[in-house]
């Protein structure tokens, strides 16, 4: 078992190309007409010897690096001495189920100091913007975007990619200018062919920045660098290394501009430990400490759709537990992660809806197998630690063994510790967008249902309430708080960070009017917009310029309220409250 690799890169390494193509994940990153694959490494001093390999480098920040590597040579490059650690990208999701006046914004907006984002950047990763609405443009017919990149585009007719990277095509605001000022769609369009046909960028980038008659975002006169985030798949969503590139851009040109920066991510995901440990928890963190910049993060949408279930043993003594898990009928495919220290053992079993029984064992050589339940082919997968996570993780991925669907009904998990020391076990289902809404865990746990990276250490993360009742919306990610057999009794490490409006908001869409959005996806704008107006307090106007980063994330913190009924602060739900930006100004 190679060491330098995460556990589903591993198995999927594994697995025949075929059956890779039939599950939700594992084929991600592995590109079928080029036979390669994209993957995502931790490096220190230079690659540049593996471009004599036929091996693309693409640098990013912080000692990050994409490598799009000659399926036969992956084993070869992962042994490179420069390279510490490598995963494959997995697929993100919208967190989408007008900023409203509780969270306090008006009160500096509206009045002394009258704040309005002036000389800060917003950048939104997202699905684009409609660039021509009047909501991002000055009052002059002049837009207020300095940059987009539109990653689905490719380069060619007198488009460039970005420096530094081989994907999309970047316009600047002089082009943008150009387009705005063609009367005729079609030509407008041959100028300048970027389109948000979602309308889930427009949305996210109106609630953080837009400016029109009878609607005001956040931070109206903030200047916007747009991300459209590339879509590899017919499932048109991105990947971490679409979000990895964007972000590496974004910062990079906030800081040759010399401005301070306010990211959006408004995607995430439920693979992973929820630990803070994954490559792209630990980019983030490392960008969020590069230049004046504070990223912000949806929570997710996961905490009620009974994804995730946890126990814990006392000891070896405790008696056995069971884990059940509902599967619809019609799932065609579906993942199952099992999260626990690597110092527990426990003996597991799985039962089939008709009773089959097969125990998942560990001694396997490369860690992987397989075994055939009824008609089910499980692809089991057991993984070691990693140089950046003291956690293990047991894979399994369901497939039809035959027919079109795997079997539905009641399939249960039995767990009986053998040695026992933390005594915690967490298992995670894909994302709801992915999977049948009757597919999920009997009695769920819903604590520690933020996606990833919402769980990175330095980003602000961002939970939603109802703010016409002033009360949690039960969809929004959870953190760690109150779960017994947890390690996170650092204040620090609580997560959320605080809840913004995220239920029936008014947001632009891409037709020029105005529609009721839900989710975390729009309550991190709110907040987006709220760093660019403290950033602009702070550093645009000289009152602070240290403010941003976690300086700024603790002023956030600080002038959060309470909502009605929160008796801790911070709590799993919560964090330390509502949004109240006119409390977070000194």
């Amino acid at each position: 078992m190679d060491q330098k690799l995460e556990n589903m890169l591993a198995l999927a390494l594994q697995t025949p190309t075929a059956e890779r193509r039939r599950t939700q994940e594992l084929n991600v990153g592995y590109d079928g007409e080029s036979r390669t694959w994209e993957l995502i490494v931790k490096y220190h001093g230079s690659l540049e010897a593996l471009k004599s390999l036929g091996v693309t480098v693409e640098y990013l920040l912080a000692g990050y690096a994409i490598l799009t590597v000659p399926e036969g040579l992956v084993e070869r490059v992962t042994e490179v001495s420069e390279i510490e650690y490598v995963e494959k990208p997995k697929r993100f999701f919208y967190e989408a189920i007008g900023p409203a006046e509780g969270s306090c914004i008006p009160q500096v907006t509206r009045r002394a100091p009258d704040l309005t984002g002036a000389g800060v950047l917003i950048g939104v990763l997202d699905s684009g913007i409609d660039y021509r609405l009047p909501m991002f443009l000055r009052p002059d017919g002049s837009t207020r975007i300095r940059f987009l990149w539109d990653q689905t585009l490719p380069p060619g007719e007198g488009r460039r990619p970005p420096e530094g990277f081989s994907m999309g095509a970047e316009f600047d605001q002089e082009q943008i200018n150009a387009a705005l000022s063609i009367n005729d769609p079609i030509s407008q369009f041959e100028a300048l062919p970027t389109v948000d046909a979602g309308g889930h960028g427009t949305a996210v980038s109106g609630i953080a920045a837009g400016a029109a008659d009878g609607y005001l975002g956040v931070a109206p006169e903030a200047e916007l660098l747009i991300v459209r985030l590339g879509l590899p798949d017919v499932s048109s969503f991105p990947r971490t290394t679409e979000i990895m590139r964007g972000v590496t851009y974004v910062v990079n040109k906030a800081l040759a501009m010399e401005m301070p920066l306010a990211v959006n991510l408004s995607f995430g995901n439920s693979y992973g430990a929820h630990d803070g440990s994954s490559l792209l928890e630990q980019f983030l963190d490392s960008a969020a400490q590069i230049g004046r910049t504070a990223i912000c993060v949806g929570s997710g949408n996961e905490g009620a759709n009974g994804g995730h279930l946890a126990g814990a043993f006392a000891g070896e003594q405790s008696p056995a537990a069971q884990a059940e898990l509902a599967v619809a009928e019609y799932e065609r495919t579906l993942s199952v992660q099992l999260w626990k220290s690597y110092s527990d053992v426990y003996r597991i079993r799985l039962r089939s809806p008709g009773g089959q029984e097969a125990e998942l064992s560990p001694e396997t050589e490369g860690g992987k197998y397989e075994l055939v339940l009824e008609g089910t082919k499980l692809l089991a997968y057991f993984g070691e630690p990693a140089p950046y996570s003291a956690a293990q993780e047991i894979y399994l991925e369901f497939l039809p063994a035959a027919g079109p669907y795997i079997d539905s009904g009641v399939w249960t998990f039995l767990i009986e510790p053998v040695r026992v020391a933390a005594g915690r076990y967490d298992f995670y289902l894909p994302s709801g967008a992915v999977r049948n809404a009757a597919t999920g865990f009997y009695r769920s746990t819903p604590q520690v249902t933020l996606t990833i990276p919402s769980t990175a250490g330095k980003v602000i993360t961002v939970g939603a309430y109802d703010s016409t009742y002033d009360a949690y919306a039960d969809f929004s990610g959870r953190g760690y708080g109150g779960l017994d057999g947890a390690s996170q009794a650092i204040l620090w490490m609580a997560k959320p960070d605080l809840v913004a409006p995220g239920v029936g908001i008014l947001a632009p869409d891409v037709y020029g009017g105005l529609i009721p959005v839900t989710g975390t996806s729009f309550a991190a704008p709110i907040v987006s917009g709220s760093a660019a107006l403290l950033m602009e307090w702070g550093i645009v106007r000289g009152n602070d310029p240290y403010l941003y980063g976690e300086k700024l994330k603790a002023y956030l913190r600080r002038g959060a309220q309470p909502l009605r009924g929160q008796s801790e602060v911070p709590d799993p739900k919560n964090g330390w409250g509502r949004l109240c930006l006119a409390e977070s100004l000194p």
